[in-house]
């Protein structure tokens, strides 16, 4: 038997058909195109799954489940999605929507939460009995899995990581919040406080790498600034690092994972991000002398959606 996994993002639909070990064996994929609402896109993502399944040698009767990832909250008992924010969708029929289309199990979940199962499958996770996923990308999304299924709490909003506060009365969050972990451990954080820096260090490398123009500044160019020790840049990413540190210690007080998997496209900045975070992190540890949550970075990159949504049917 084989799953069908779903990733929809606010730009693409990707879709593959995965084997009960978690590893795909055709994928595709297709634009959103958000302005056209759910009954088109959903449609389509019955129809890219069609034709994914049929070039991996497969057909319908092969299919245990569907699983899905959406990018905002999902209820996995009633196959409802209250709102999705990027999608402007809000209390959606999803399960209805979908096996008009293809009728087999469906299972929906945050995206951020399938990709952190994901890992927890075929990644740098797996053989962890609890792990804590945390996307740093525009925003910073998380997943929790223990014993091998994901928890998203009572009312389905358990894995909201991003929203954490971490500094009372801090930056305002898109949520209406202040002081939100996303509004200090994502990569538009690492950016705005890039170009605030500017301000007072106009010879920084940074300007240099950015053509002179601080609206072209993203995380690599922070990232690569420090690298070469730059002050401005150096002081930035080690704030950074410390706002994921402080965000990172409360989920292991709470939770105490065995391990956090650093994702997105911040990580991609490999063992710098990651000896940063760990040094912050070390003497911010409430039991001195206990062991806790290994600090690690993710290895399936955007395939993790793929893979974690088909894993919520396996």
């Amino acid at each position: 038997m084989v799953y069908i996994g779903i990733d929809l993002g606010g730009t693409n639909i990707a879709v593959g058909v995965v084997d009960e070990h978690g590893k795909i064996l055709c994928k595709g994929s297709r634009p959103t195109l958000v302005e056209r609402g759910y009954g088109p896109i959903i449609a389509d993502m019955a129809a890219e799954s069609l034709k994914a399944l049929a070039e991996s040698g497969h057909c319908l009767d092969d299919v245990a489940a569907v699983g899905v990832g959406v990018p905002g909250v999902a209820d996995p008992d009633s196959g409802r999605i209250p709102f999705c924010t990027n999608l402007a969708w809000h209390d959606v029929p999803f399960w209805a929507e979908f096996q008009r289309h293809i009728d087999k199990p469906l299972y929906v979940e945050n995206d951020a939460t399938v990709a952190g199962l994901a890992e927890s499958v075929s990644g740098i996770s797996a053989g962890a009995k609890s792990s804590v996923f945390l996307t740093l990308g525009t925003g910073l999304g998380g997943g929790i899995v223990i014993d091998g299924k994901p928890y998203s709490g009572h009312h389905h909003v358990g894995s909201e990581l991003g929203h954490i506060i971490i500094e009372m009365d801090g930056e305002l969050c898109s949520c209406g919040q202040r002081g939100c972990f996303e509004r200090y451990g994502s990569a538009t954080a690492l950016i705005r406080d890039a170009r605030r820096a500017l301000d007072n260090t106009p010879d920084s490398l940074m300007v240099a790498l950015c053509g002179g123009d601080p609206a072209k500044i993203n995380a690599k160019i922070v990232i690569d600034a420090a690298r070469q020790a730059d002050p401005a840049a150096t002081k930035v990413f080690r704030r950074y690092a410390r706002s994921l540190a402080v965000g990172i210690v409360s989920i292991i007080n709470f939770i105490d994972p065995q391990v956090v998997v650093l994702g997105g496209g911040v990580s991609l900045a490999g063992d710098f991000l990651l000896d940063a975070v760990k040094e912050a992190l070390k003497p911010m540890i409430f039991f001195k002398t206990l062991p806790y949550a290994d600090v690690k970075l993710a290895t399936l990159g955007p395939d993790a959606g793929i893979i974690g949504a088909a894993m919520l049917g396996r």
